[in-house]
């Protein structure tokens, strides 16, 4: 399934011509694939909502009877066609998918992060995948990472891909690697870190171009932000996309209504305050993940936030539309 959605990203950046704007047209598709799924889920919620009062008062008048309650509860939700599971079901079949998306993305990343150390390795410029402010699509947006490709970013790349990209040289492997004594097992296993320690300072030393590239970022702190501003070119990007994935997560936050319940006592005070942690615990993780990792995955977590607000306020519309036609037929829920 992976490989299957990194070819489909592939095939929609042989017709776009750029990763990024790949990356735009396949979030949108994603979204879309979702959304019968985000339509059941939301007319799960709004009945469940509906039925509140009457489950608190439930609540309330058997408090000390647990087993009563239990069985009053399902009675209310027999009558009023609530199904509880309705809201989350829907919601839980989708991480599946995300996490697979979130797969294929980082498998096209790190691809083309080693197409570049190839380049690297030859004593070439790498091939950059340009994004409006961003020099490298495949390093972080960020003041602290370097446009080419640094130790963090080799690090986080799987031992099977690297074994896969030191087969595929065949007779053609580069000097640099031949003068290292690499082998596939080099990367496999405890070897990993060492091996990508050493590769990289080879390649440093190697390539006079690159060891300037990154020995920039090398004793960066904030307290030298002013003085250092003219090496700022040197920087693959400036947090636009990690901010910009917090804040559209806290707008998604309040447009989707998550953690913004109502308190009616017992458990739902509970389910308030989770809901007001996740408020502000997702867009501190989106901030902290967007900026470890590549642009690519950081304009996929952007354009998802956008794409799922819009998609919430058409959701809704439709949902409105559907409860006014059957509180004009009588029948007052929704189907």
């Amino acid at each position: 399934m992976n490989e299957a959605l990194f070819n489909f990203l592939s095939w929609i950046n042989s017709w776009v011509g750029s990763w990024g704007w790949a990356m735009v047209v396949f979030t949108i598709l994603i979204r879309l694939a979702l959304t019968p799924l985000d339509l059941r889920s939301r007319a799960g919620m709004r009945k469940t909502q509906k039925i509140q009062p009457k489950l608190a008062e439930l609540q309330k008048k058997y408090a000390n009877d647990k087993e009563k309650l239990n069985q009053k509860t399902a009675e209310l939700y027999k009558k009023e066609g609530v199904n509880p599971m309705s809201s989350c079901l829907p919601l839980l079949l989708t991480w599946p998918i995300l996490i697979i998306v979130f797969s294929a993305m980082r498998t096209a990343a790190n691809r083309e992060i080693l197409a570049q150390v190839t380049q690297i390795l030859n004593n070439e410029t790498p091939t950059m995948e340009t994004f409006l402010w961003i020099k490298n699509l495949w390093m972080p947006d960020s003041l602290f990472a370097p446009a080419w490709p640094d130790l963090n970013t080799l690090m986080q790349i799987p031992s099977d891909l690297w074994q896969s990209w030191f087969n595929g040289f065949g007779d053609q492997l580069p000097l640099l690697l031949k003068d290292l004594n690499l082998t596939a097992e080099s990367f496999a296993g405890a070897n990993l870190q060492a091996t990508i320690r050493t590769l990289q300072a080879a390649m440093a030393e190697g390539n006079a171009a690159y060891a300037n590239a990154i020995s920039v970022n090398s004793g960066w702190t904030f307290n030298l932000l002013i003085t250092q501003l003219s090496v700022l070119k040197e920087y693959n990007g400036y947090m636009i996309l990690p901010i910009l994935s917090a804040v559209t997560q806290v707008i998604m936050t309040k447009i989707t209504g998550t953690g913004s319940q109502q308190s009616q006592g017992g458990a739902n005070d509970q389910a308030a305050a989770t809901g007001k942690m996740m408020t502000w615990f997702f867009p501190i993780f989106s901030l902290f993940i967007c900026f470890s990792y590549s642009s690519a995955f950081a304009l996929y977590w952007v354009m998802g936030n956008l794409a799922s607000m819009v998609q919430t306020v058409l959701i809704n519309k439709v949902l409105d539309d559907r409860e006014k036609k059957a509180a004009l037929a009588g029948e007052g829920t929704v189907k």
